[in-house]
């Protein structure tokens, strides 16, 4: 009679361990150099920030849960759990961040769109609303799709549509810890083609990722250009406390 083998414990837990974090990272990027591991996951290295401890580095809030880093790049290269879509309520596709979405992620994402608005959302995403969908060939797990307001100017109802733009930050933030990501990359979102001023709709990013509660352990905000990267910047240093 042929005896079994045995795993011992110890053994078989490191294996269980490796296998866990080796399928917890997102692929990395095959373009991206300079960078910087964290927990597994590949970073691109941004540009070094005082943080509210006084040292250069990733900012830590003390009672956040969610850190804040900044990169300057294409979205739609860049790994993490989830990679937030400035989408139009009709989920089908459009231009700029959301065009590019789903050219890179191909049409399984755009798949998914339709089969949510065959189903739960016939009339469409609502403005500050989110919604996820699988990631296709984008170096991620998730797209979480969400909806920003159409900047009208500044006499524009009693928040000048500030409050559905937070809501989107927000509600991204939700469904990723429903999914369980660790870490999510944010576009400008309302910043593009919806025409709001970049120095306000970093403000406003910034502000409420940091307000937020949410399991989430790093977000990512992804300038477009150089005012997005200095509007990040700017909200991160005015979010510091005195």
């Amino acid at each position: 009679m042929t005896s079994a083998w045995v795993v011992p414990d110890a053994v078989w837990s490191l294996y269980v361990k490796t296998l866990r974090r080796a399928l917890a990272a997102p692929p990395e990027p095959s373009n991206v150099t300079n960078t910087t591991r964290r927990r597994g996951l590949s970073l691109p290295r941004c540009a070094p920030f005082v943080s509210t401890n006084g040292t250069r580095g990733r900012a830590r809030y003390p009672g956040q849960v969610v850190n804040i880093e900044i990169w300057s790049g294409d979205i739609t290269r860049f790994a993490a759990d989830a990679i937030v879509n400035a989408a139009n309520s009709s989920l089908l596709g459009g231009g700029g961040v959301d065009g590019a979405i789903h050219r890179r992620g191909g049409p399984s994402i755009l798949a998914a769109c339709r089969q949510l608005r065959a189903t739960s959302l016939r009339a469409g995403l609502p403005p500050g609303q989110a919604v996820a969908t699988g990631a296709g060939q984008l170096p991620a797990k998730w797209v979480i799709h969400t909806v920003g307001p159409v900047y009208s100017g500044p006499n524009d109802g009693p928040d000048d549509g500030a409050a559905t733009l937070a809501s989107c930050y927000r509600e991204c933030l939700r469904v990723a810890d429903e999914l369980g990501a660790k870490s999510i990359a944010f576009p400008t979102i309302s910043a593009g083609a919806y025409g709001w001023p970049v120095a306000q709709a970093t403000r406003i990013a910034v502000k409420t990722v940091l307000a937020t509660p949410s399991a989430v352990d790093l977000a990512v905000m992804v300038a477009f250009n150089a005012a997005a990267e200095a509007g990040y910047r700017a909200a991160l240093t005015a979010s510091r406390p005195a």
